[in-house]
């Protein structure tokens, strides 16, 4: 059988290796088209008609999308986040999705824990004054006894957690659907999250109760010079909230991989010296991708062959 493959995310199309020979082998003729940004829905759906399968990035796959396509029997999504996906609409048409999970755990949690340590001495800061000739010590704080709050204690959050805990942090949880965890992590509300952490690190997928989950609300129940870190969804942060908390000095510094709109070019929080800004780069890294790759390879192959397969969301 002959398979007319779409895939779109930049990293998989750009490393031609054993996830690409893996889907030629199973009659998949890939059509890579990655975009400098990731697809809007009516671009996706003007394309997207002929296609058996689809691997995707972050692009818009929504219920307009769906409608158009006309042959399309699998969604591979190439990471874990299906928020894109119109997924009452994929199950009308009996339309299979899939996800990558714990395939970027380790590469999203490392990340997270560069950029506490990068706002804990404020390393890109210093980094760029001191390649102007501003030769000038900055004190910085230690991890060591600070108390971490984490919103959302899935693989990715337990492996920050785990990290975490050996630079002597403590570890504070919030995640309604955990009902038990790590004998070193105190699961607590969220409003006891926000008045004891020292820093805030978001791990929680996007939906209704979790969109904006950080708003002036939230911000005012924080500390005064709490530190805040988001590498799961922009939509999770209320992005001016954030901006005037950091301007008025409650906030003292946050730390951002992924934002509301992507690029973020007219943001205000690029303004600010006490903001850090990294590409939605989290979940990129050599191995993540070699992970990523193979298995949103090997979900749409088998959503295309009816093979079980427990990455299936429908």
């Amino acid at each position: 059988m002959n398979w007319h493959i779409l895939a779109t995310p930049r990293s998989f199309c750009a490393n031609k290796g054993a996830a690409h020979e893996l889907l030629e082998t199973h009659g998949c003729k890939l059509d890579l088209r990655a975009p400098k940004h990731p697809y809007c829905a009516s671009d996706l759906a003007a394309m997207i008609g002929d296609y058996d399968g689809v691997i995707l990035g972050l692009d818009d796959c929504n219920a307009k999308v769906i409608k158009q396509a006309a042959n399309l029997k699998v969604i591979s999504r190439y990471g874990v986040g299906v928020d894109k996906v119109a997924l009452e609409a994929a199950k009308d048409k009996a339309i299979k999705v899939f996800n990558t999970p714990n395939t970027n755990t380790i590469a999203v949690a490392e990340l997270c824990i560069a950029l506490i340590f990068s706002l804990a001495r404020s390393v890109p800061q210093i980094s760029n004054a001191a390649k102007l000739g501003v030769w000038e010590r900055g004190s910085g704080w230690e991890l060591n006894g600070k108390c971490l709050g984490l919103i959302g204690l899935g693989a990715i959050g337990n492996a920050v957690a785990q990290r975490a805990q050996a630079l002597g942090m403590n570890i504070l949880a919030y995640d309604p659907f955990v009902v038990s965890a790590d004998t070193n992590i105190q699961l607590v509300s969220l409003a006891e999250v926000c008045a004891r952490a020292d820093i805030i690190s978001l791990h929680t997928s996007l939906n209704q109760s979790t969109r904006h989950i950080i708003n002036a609300s939230s911000l005012a129940q924080m500390k005064k010079g709490i530190y805040l870190i988001n590498t799961a969804r922009g939509e999770l942060v209320d992005e001016n909230a954030l901006y005037d908390s950091l301007v008025n000095g409650h906030t003292a510094g946050a730390a951002m991989d992924v934002f509301n709109h992507e690029p973020p070019k007219d943001s205000p929080l690029l303004n600010l010296d006490n903001f850090i800004a990294t590409p939605h780069m989290a979940a990129t890294t050599v191995e993540s991708v070699q992970r990523m790759s193979m298995a949103a390879s090997q979900n749409l192959l088998d959503g295309l062959s009816n093979q079980e397969n427990e990455n299936r969301i429908i």
